[in-house]
């Protein structure tokens, strides 16, 4: 999930904002980087934004596909027939299961037999790869991609670009790009007890304490709030948003260091007094018989299945949640039932939201480079992934078959065609039956774009949520190849000490009064070490390249 940030660097000017784009200065760019002469088979000449891609030569780029459980990969789904129309380029996927692709990814990169196009990489994957040189520094091959060239620009992204760069001052992940924050993640409520109770919808987490106390007033026997998403990671989703109201991070977002921005420092996430007092809010919570302890450790079908059936009715969401998991089966059980996603509550931070327009997005590797294709290769993930005919088609497929568009721009799906309800007579599902909107090829783009498969409700939650401030992404502390080295002996350590701790100080297992004592046993386990590595390394980024 999207971490929870402090600051952002100074604003640059025109000319070192581009100078950023494009990874580093021209002098330190190799002549390996500028010299494509050989590698230019298959290439339009000059590539413009908006331009449709299409190789002058039938071409043929490998590729590694993660194939989901819920549509697993076709070779005749429309999508890499009509792509091939288009773009003269076939795909040649080498398929892995979703449940094995960051393994085998792995395995295949470090034997060098990973296909040139590695797609599903969050960023920060791409970290495990640099040392060995065997994936490509994308940011010196920008100029290829003026598509996303030009969001990077109109979007401001620089900030956000900036933390992928490594200790060279290059990035060596192509990221998915979004135009704005876009917040998914919250509580789903049930309106109608809020209703029968005279109480009206929380917006901070004080409301929320409030209301949940009013509702264990009502149902002696219940936990108004049991929670779901605590596999693999305890408190994943609760944690990740409740911490951006204490000026933290927790639960997804959790990484160990974070940037205080009184102290324009890096300190130990773990160790901050608004982490404190975060836990100290959900302990309240489980101590008064509000939250159900089972919150953190129970699966996902328990904790749902306590909230259709009435058992509580307070549980953590996203948009798909509320439409296929909550609704039907609580409308089933309780015709009179109603549950809405609220916006994120707001805490001591203020107003605030945390995140970052950077998704997952895809590695080059470096044999790529050799290809005489490579150029046609950069300029046709440019097109797909990154230009605004590219990114429409890979979510809403072909016109005329799997939607229509009126006049003024508004998309919908023909007759037969259905995704997550939208069109609730279609027969055939986007992504199973033609491969659109799949998670390998279909991710960031317009905020347009990305609302235009979003329901009515959902778009009045985008719009609440949008009123809120945006805080500015960390800015970036690559470590170079020994201090990594280093950095990863001590890490898991200090996250799974943090994630213990976190559990019994929530659960009442151990007193706050033993707080001292835990900042004590980061200690010994190398926190403050960890910590001046990180301030080490983000101090000699910002004398290297810039920023503050």
């Amino acid at each position: 999930m999207p971490p929870l940030t402090r600051r952002r660097f100074a604003a640059l000017t025109a000319g070192a904002l581009l100078l950023a784009l494009t990874g580093c200065d021209s002098d330190s760019e190799s002549s390996d980087a500028t010299d494509l002469s050989g590698n230019r088979a298959g290439a339009m000449a000059d590539l413009q934004v908006g331009q449709q891609f299409t190789a002058t030569e039938p071409l043929t780029f490998p590729i590694l596909y993660s194939s989901h459980p819920n549509y697993p990969l076709k070779k005749d789904w429309l999508f890499f027939s009509e792509l091939g129309k288009r773009t003269g380029v076939t795909l040649q996927p080498t398929e892995v299961p979703m449940s094995d692709y960051e393994k085998k990814r792995g395995l295949l990169i470090g034997a060098g037999d990973a296909p040139f196009i590695i797609p599903k990489t969050y960023p920060g994957q791409e970290r495990a790869y640099v040392a060995s040189g065997t994936i490509l520094p994308v940011s010196d091959y920008l100029d290829l991609m003026p598509n996303l060239k030009d969001k990077i620009a109109k979007w401001k992204l620089g900030p956000d670009i900036d933390t992928l760069r490594q200790e060279d001052g290059k990035f060596y992940l192509l990221p998915g790009v979004h135009e704005e924050v876009w917040p998914d993640f919250s509580l789903a409520l049930r309106t109608d007890v809020l209703k029968e109770l005279n109480l009206a919808v929380p917006t901070t987490w004080d409301e929320l304490h409030t209301v949940l106390k009013a509702m264990k007033a009502a149902h002696p026997t219940s936990y108004p709030f049991s929670d779901r998403f605590a596999v693999p990671n305890p408190g994943g989703s609760l944690l990740n948003i409740l911490a951006q109201s204490y000026s933290t991070r927790g639960g997804w977002g959790y990484l160990n260091a974070s940037w205080d921005a009184a102290g324009k420092t890096f300190a130990f996430t773990g160790a901050m007094d608004g982490y404190k007092q975060m836990l100290e809010y959900l302990h309240t919570l489980v101590a008064e018989g509000l939250l159900d302890p089972e919150s953190f450790t129970q699966s996902d079908d328990a904790a749902t299945q306590k909230f259709v059936t009435g058992k509580s009715f307070v549980i953590s969401t996203n948009a798909q949640n509320i439409v296929r998991d909550y609704r039907p089966a609580l409308t089933k059980a309780n015709p009179k039932a109603t549950v809405v996603k609220i916006p994120v509550p707001d805490g001591p931070a203020g107003h605030v939201q945390g995140g970052t327009r950077l998704e997952n997005g895809l590695m080059v590797t470096k044999k790529a480079r050799e290809s005489k294709n490579f150029v046609a290769m950069m300029q046709f993930i440019d097109w797909l992934w990154y230009s605004d005919q590219g990114e429409e088609f890979a979510k809403w497929g072909v016109e005329g078959t799997t939607y229509t568009k009126d006049a003024a721009g508004k998309r919908t799906f023909t007759a037969d065609v259905d995704f997550v309800g939208l069109n609730p007579k279609g027969t055939k599902n986007l992504q199973v039956a033609y491969g659109f909107m799949n998670g390998v090829f279909a991710y960031g783009g317009t905020t347009e774009l990305l609302q235009s498969m979003f329901s009515a409700e959902e778009l009045v939650f985008q719009k609440e949520m949008a009123s809120k401030t945006i805080l500015p992404v960390d800015p970036p502390y690559p470590f170079s190849a020994e201090e990594r080295e280093q950095a990863s002996l001590w890490e898991t350590s200090l996250k799974d000490h943090v994630d213990a701790n976190t559990l019994q100080f929530i659960l009442g297992q151990r007193d706050f009064a033993q707080w001292p004592a835990y900042l004590d046993e980061l200690k010994t386990k190398n926190m403050t070490q960890y910590v001046d590595l990180v301030n080490k390394a983000h101090e000699r980024f910002v004398k290297d390249h810039g920023g503050q």
